[in-house]
């Protein structure tokens, strides 16, 4: 049955969430070493281990890539004019219209959704997603671009190591690869424990705009997979992967860049918590189109 399938991938990523903001609500605790963590060794790792395999084929995600970033720059795009009819600062809008929560939550519900076969796709969204945040996002915020600073970053090293090793042909001793691998893997569950510890840290100001956010992200993206998967040649698989991407709630990153950058980070911080909040009903209403 459908509808007991969607339960069973929604439940253990929206579970762990929770399990995290009710721990991070009871002992408060300092969530930024976790962070740093996974992005410094544990998501490095699932980013290698999944690019690093015998199975990975550059050739078959290629064009799930360039929609990818066709569903990220429309998003941006789209929701342009929404913030101007909202009366919002269009660089406190935008950027969580467009940047997705394609590492905390769309890695673990794509993977749970599509099995193991689909984690190099989630991994090749993931990264085109991080890319343009991090090069992108500051300039939107304070017309900045760190493309040197990406290039530094632990998850960009162990994409072009395991890139390497990919184009190389090279086999990895097994041991060596098995411990990689388990260390990747324990970020999945990591990275949603840590999105619900975060959520404790955002409040509910500015509501209506955070409730305005819950709509518009997902549909933003939504349109923008249905405008663009016309003119790519993508298997039903990624189709259905795509579309699930674009419906993903705002980043928590766009917070922290918003606090680092002074743009009304506490109005990011609502449009990030309550956009997470409706992903509640969004999510299980897009996997039953995907899943079908």
């Amino acid at each position: 049955m459908l509808a007991l399938r969607i339960l069973s991938i929604v439940f253990p990523v929206f579970a762990i969430i929770g399990i995290g903001w009710w721990y991070g609500r009871v002992k408060r605790p300092d969530i930024g070493v976790t962070n740093q963590i996974s992005m410094d060794v544990l998501v490095p790792a699932l980013v290698f281990a999944a690019l690093a395999s015998k199975e990975f084929d550059f050739a078959h995600y290629w064009q799930l890539a360039l929609a990818g970033t066709g569903v990220i720059l429309g998003s941006g795009l789209l929701a342009w004019p929404v913030a101007r009819l909202l009366k919002v600062d269009a660089k406190t809008f935008v950027p969580p219209m467009m940047f997705n929560n394609s590492g905390n939550m769309g890695i673990p519900l794509i993977v749970l959704a599509f099995g193991e076969a689909a984690l190099g796709a989630a991994i090749i969204l993931f990264l085109v997603e991080m890319v343009l945040h991090f090069s992108m996002g500051p300039y939107l915020l304070a017309h900045r671009m760190r493309l040197v600073q990406l290039l530094k970053t632990p998850v960009m090293v162990a994409t072009m190591l395991g890139v390497a090793v990919s184009l190389s042909g090279a086999n990895l001793p097994q041991p060596l690869y098995t411990a990689i691998k388990m260390l990747g893997d324990a970020s999945i569950p990591m990275l949603l424990f840590a999105l619900g510890v975060r959520l404790n840290q955002v409040s509910f100001k500015d509501w209506h705009i955070g409730v305005a956010s819950g709509i518009v992200s997902p549909a933003t993206g939504i349109v923008m997979v249905l405008l663009v998967t016309p003119f790519l040649d993508l298997d039903p698989v990624q189709q259905s992967i795509l579309l699930v991407f674009g419906a993903l709630p705002p980043a928590v990153l766009n917070y922290l860049m918003a606090e680092q950058y002074r743009q009304e980070p506490e109005r990011v911080a609502s449009i990030v918590l309550l956009g997470n909040l409706a992903a509640l009903v969004v999510m299980p209403v897009v996997l039953a189109f995907a899943l079908r």
